[in-house]
């Protein structure tokens, strides 16, 4: 059988097959017990909360994407729009319906730690899966629907002809899935930042109460919070890095000369890389006294393996030759390496957190000056790691090895998004046992999955970033294979002009994100002291009023994000037709580096704060409630929309720009849209 029939017909099978899969296992999760009925109360609110944020969130944004969907119907024709729309809608699903999966899971969670660790961990863990499968096997099923339709109508042209209709629409399914990533992790970050902020400020540090206290008025949207932003926003965010590394390999094969069997081995790849993750999972078992985090490694290090060795034959088989594989080997690698040390620098097991936790025995300015050193080193180092990873990809075969290098970074999406969504679902599931009252058996087992998840969601971060780096890259490469660029000289003051804004765009971005926050989370805290104030909640004997809370961070998401938006897609126009394509390939550089850069000091440094706290609270450098304790909530204060919102925002930025480059790098030297 041809490469290309084999491709057109494994690819959307094994899509199918894994979101069949992620049903099976819906069913199984959603059939365990729920718990006592006040269980069952907070989770319906912390249901109803999410639901309805995402419902005005998609309402918003609906107009937002009907104008752009009329203005790429006519600029660029049908094809590119229909794509554009069927990314957009995949992507918004598999954020939607991994989140529904979350809030049903929590309250289960909390039920199974009353069994076992394992249970609950089985719990947490498989409805983390089911938005793994979502994501990639609708990432999958979309890419190989354009490609397979562009194949069969366009194959009696020519190769050629197949080759530029499947580039303009995959690049316009790319788009769709870009700007839903933007909206949803942007706005997810804002609602569940301020939520979080608000409650840590006046419940932890003025009043000395627990975090997940059902007096505290903020926490139900803290919990909401939690799933909007790293369930729903998480899943679109690494969706579409996950379909856009998949573009990327699949153009570059196509017009770097490695003809049809360039195209088919990216759906084959993430097709083994599906299978293996599903396997690798059936690993995940812990002990009832071991940690939880072992049991995870096991999973993750067998889906490693078995897709290293599938990649192994499809390189042979398809290429007879073992390039493609090393290439794809580098990225796994650099996925294990960029774990490793996302772990150094955000776990409190290592010196970095421990010193920032120390450091806060001065106050919270000595607690903030630890963790900003520590996560601008990181940054460094994550840096090198990229540039690595790049330069081995490059070497192995040039840009096509520089995309195989991002597919094979992000080819085990699927158990690294189980492990990112098991960190929400653990969370909710510890705040129901204490707002419930659960036996003490099950909340340390809770606690265990809680501060578990703390680190996988810590360390996705770290993965979703540097994976949008490379996959960034990718498409910066297919923009100047595109263009005929042989090489952009920053010398000439349009080119470097392009360079310094896009470098600056990143610093825009974050600034507008982090007063987002910041004026929610005010909002937040003068509610929450109002509420305070009575003295039948401070009792007990009253119930706050959550919906206001929840209310008040819904606002402040929404009302950022079109004009984030926006900026993402007018300024790379005005840089191109003002300046010139060598000027925008400038601009993409500047903003490549710098987002990568930023984003992983944000996210590390917030990490870092983070787990300094936790530290504390565990019972070292005087504990809970302890001076130190409170200087370092201030660190954490400031760390979490650092790593929640801020840092995880560059990711889709960084590559939608590189998209907007795409759809009009042909009209900049001459050759008419992409695809046209």
């Amino acid at each position: 059988m041809e490469i290309q029939t084999l491709a057109i017909i494994v690819a959307p099978i094994v899509a199918v097959l894994a979101l069949l899969y992620g049903a099976y296992i819906t069913r199984k999760v959603l059939s365990l017990p729920e718990g006592s009925q006040k269980m069952k109360d907070v989770s319906l609110a912390i249901r109803q909360g999410a639901g309805a944020y995402l419902m005005r969130q998609f309402k918003t944004i609906a107009l937002f994407l009907v104008v752009l969907f009329a203005a790429l119907w006519l600029a660029l024709g049908s094809g590119i729009a229909l794509a554009f729309l069927l990314g957009a809608f995949f992507s918004a699903l598999a954020g939607y319906i991994g989140m529904q999966v979350a809030v049903r899971a929590n309250v289960r969670t909390a039920e199974a730690a009353k069994k076992s660790l394992d249970s609950a961990l089985q719990a947490s863990f498989g409805s983390g899966m089911v938005n793994g499968l979502l994501v990639t096997g609708l990432a999958l099923l979309g890419v190989s629907i354009l490609y397979v339709a562009s194949y069969f109508m366009y194959s009696a042209q020519g190769w050629d002809m197949v080759a530029s209709q499947a580039l303009g629409v995959l690049i316009g399914f790319g788009f769709g899935a870009n700007l839903i990533a933007l909206f949803m992790r942007v706005g997810g970050g804002i609602y569940t930042k301020a939520a979080d902020v608000g409650a840590d400020l006046v419940g932890k540090v003025e009043k000395g109460i627990p975090e997940d206290d059902p007096r505290n008025p903020a926490t139900i949207a803290d919990n909401v919070g939690d799933n909007v932003g790293d369930c729903a926003g998480m899943g679109a965010d690494v969706f579409e890095s996950y379909a856009i590394a998949m573009i990327a390999a699949m153009i570059l094969g196509s017009i770097s000369g490695f003809g049809l069997a360039g195209v088919a081995f990216p759906l084959l790849v993430n097709s083994v890389a599906i299978v293996a993750a599903v396997i690798g999972a059936k690993f995940v078992h812990a002990k009832e006294r071991d940690n939880p985090m072992n049991a995870l490694n096991m999973g993750f290090l067998a889906s490693n393996v078995l897709a290293g060795l599938g990649f192994l034959y499809l390189s042979y088989v398809i290429f007879n030759d073992l390039r493609p594989f090393a290439a794809t080997i580098v990225g796994l690698a650099a996925a294990q390496v960029v774990a490793k040390m996302t772990e150094y620098y955000t776990s409190y097991k290592h010196a970095p957190v421990r010193k920032i936790a120390e450091a806060a025995r001065t106050g919270a300015g000595t607690n903030l000056i630890a963790g900003l050193g520590y996560g601008m080193e990181s940054a460094v180092v994550a840096a090198l790691i990229v540039v690595a990873a790049i330069g081995l990809g490059y070497m192995a075969l040039g840009f096509y090895g520089i995309a195989l290098v991002a597919l094979g970074m992000l080819a085990t999406t699927a158990f690294i998004m189980a492990m990112d969504s098991m960190g929400p679902i653990s969370d909710n599931a510890n705040g129901i046992g204490e707002m419930a009252g659960i036996e003490e058996s099950a909340r340390k087992r809770l606690d265990a999955l809680d501060a578990v998840g703390n680190t996988t969601k810590a360390l996705t971060k770290g993965f979703a970033i540097s994976s949008a780096a490379i996959a960034a890259t990718a498409l910066f490469s297919t923009y100047v294979k595109e263009t005929g660029l042989a090489g952009i000289n920053v010398g000439l003051p349009p080119v470097f002009i392009g360079l310094l804004i896009g470098a600056a765009l990143p610093f825009l971005f974050a600034s507008i994100t982090m007063g987002a926050v910041g004026r929610a989370a005010f909002l937040i805290v003068e509610e929450v002291r109002r509420q305070f104030k009575d003295p039948g909640i401070m009792k007990g004997t009253k119930k706050p009023d959550y919906a206001r809370c929840v209310d008040i961070s819904t606002k402040a998401a929404i009302s950022e994000l079109l004009v984030l938006a926006a900026i993402v897609i007018i300024v790379p126009l005005v840089v191109g037709f003002g300046l010139g394509a060598e000027a925008l390939g400038g601009f993409l550089v500047g903003a490549i580096v710098a987002g990568q850069l930023m984003a992983v000091f944000m996210a590390n440094a917030g990490g870092a704060w983070d787990n300094a706290k936790k530290y504390i609270e565990s019972g070292h450098l005087g504990g809970k409630g302890s001076d130190t304790h409170k200087a370092a909530v201030v660190g954490d204060t400031v760390g979490d929309p650092f790593k929640d919102t801020a840092g995880p925002a560059l990711n889709p930025m960084i590559k939608i720009l590189q998209v907007i480059a795409l759809l009009i790098a042909g009209l900049l030297v001459g050759k008419g849209f992409i695809g046209v």
